[in-house]
């Protein structure tokens, strides 16, 4: 694979931190990941050690304890982690984006204070809850209805797939705050901050996924719950603005878990096939062998750099609608491509738990789904090449 500096000038910052991040990632989560994984367990004792490290404020102003990282020195981190455990991966990105994004854009400068800081020193877990049972890519049919009532709101309804959502301290929830029979579609939904203490809050089905088992995904379930109304998020009725204004952020951190997952299992297949022995020699000699290997490098390497480049771009102030899609679709379907080849390379003891490949396998899978599907990111960039 070509090395990342062939087509990225990194700082000495940069190779900082990615170096913390791939240190933490090899001594602290690899060693675990299997069992983690295979327990579908949530190490909690993760969240306070990522805030002693940064990692969970790493795109906060450093006036709210963040470390105000570039797109780019960000994105290291997180292709660190995943390489790891993508487990945590999709927990720092989930956090890092959406619910710190939408504080810091949006939050009043009390809010920013209550939640914002305590998020980035890891003393509170963030996540988002926008899905629905019959609300996935299509957010507009969101229906947890939030109804003013003196100084409050009430919000009855269920969010769906929502990441680490019993375990978060707070919680960007979406809600509609026009009436039923007055829809206005995306803009009748609002933002609110949510908190696991609020009466009404209850957490619901756990699901028993078949990859990123060590973050849980869960329904949540809002039933008469009283939110204050300071607790409401920038203007009524723009909440679905805020978080698409947020979803590059998602997006790119998606796509260096993508690439992360895809780079391991590139590793995984290298290594293996320089120690199996078939017909007197490694498998490696094998031109077979050797031409899956070169067209796995191939992907990995076009998926970072695409995936660099659009952050650089960021970095740079530029819009990057249409290129965080095109980085996330492709990285999503090279990381399912790749760690595919590599359960072939290792034959029938890819397809079994005792390699690493089999996870890594699993785990590539919903990046092609989540933070959009690979379906919405190509709507998007053919959307892209018509606007003005």
């Amino acid at each position: 694979m070509v090395p990342l500096r062939e087509f990225l000038a990194l700082t000495d910052e940069q190779r900082d931190i990615q170096r913390l991040a791939r240190e933490f990632a090899a001594t602290e989560l690899a060693p675990h990941a299997a069992t983690w994984d295979r327990d579908a367990h949530f190490e909690r004792a993760l969240v306070p050690r990522l805030g002693e490290l940064g990692f969970l404020g790493m795109l906060v102003p450093e006036d709210y304890d963040g470390m105000a990282l570039t797109a780019v020195s960000y994105l290291l981190v997180l292709e660190e982690i995943a390489a790891a455990d993508a487990s945590t991966a999709v927990m720092l990105s989930v956090h890092n984006s959406l619910p710190s994004q939408m504080l810091l854009t949006q939050g009043t400068e009390a809010q920013r204070q209550r939640f914002l800081r305590p998020m980035a020193r890891g003393e509170l877990l963030g996540a988002f809850a926008l899905s629905e049972p019959d609300a996935g890519s299509d957010a507009s049919a969101v229906r947890t209805q939030a109804t003013r009532d003196g100084d409050s709101y009430v919000l009855n309804g269920t969010k769906s797939w929502v990441t680490q959502g019993n375990s978060a301290g707070v919680i960007l929830a979406m809600a509609r705050t026009d009436t039923p029979d007055a829809r206005r579609g995306g803009k009748g939904i609002s933002a609110f901050i949510v908190t696991p203490d609020l009466p009404g809050f209850s957490v619901g089905k756990k699901e028993d996924k078949m990859g990123l088992r060590a973050s849980p995904t869960v329904q949540l379930v809002f039933d008469n719950m009283r939110v204050p109304d300071d607790h409401l998020l920038g203007e009524p009725g723009q909440g679905l603005v805020y978080a698409l204004q947020s979803l590059e952020h998602g997006r790119l951190g998606i796509s260096a878990q993508a690439v992360g997952i895809g780079r391991a299992a590139l590793a995984h297949a290298v290594q293996y096939a320089a120690e199996r022995q078939q017909f007197g020699k490694a498998i490696r000699e094998f031109e077979a062998i050797q031409f899956k290997l070169a067209d796995m490098a191939t992907r990995v390497t076009q998926a970072r750099a695409v995936l660099y480049v659009a952050a650089a771009a960021k970095d740079r102030g530029e819009s990057i609608t249409q290129l965080s899609s095109i980085a996330k679709l492709t990285a999503s379907e090279m990381a399912m491509w790749v760690t595919t080849q590599a359960i072939q390379v290792f034959g029938g003891y890819g397809y079994v738990k005792d390699y690493p490949v089999e996870r890594l396998f699993r785990d590539a899978k919903v990046t092609e789904i989540y933070e959009g599907t690979s379906e919405i990111q190509r709507l998007v960039i053919a959307r892209e090449l018509y606007a003005d």
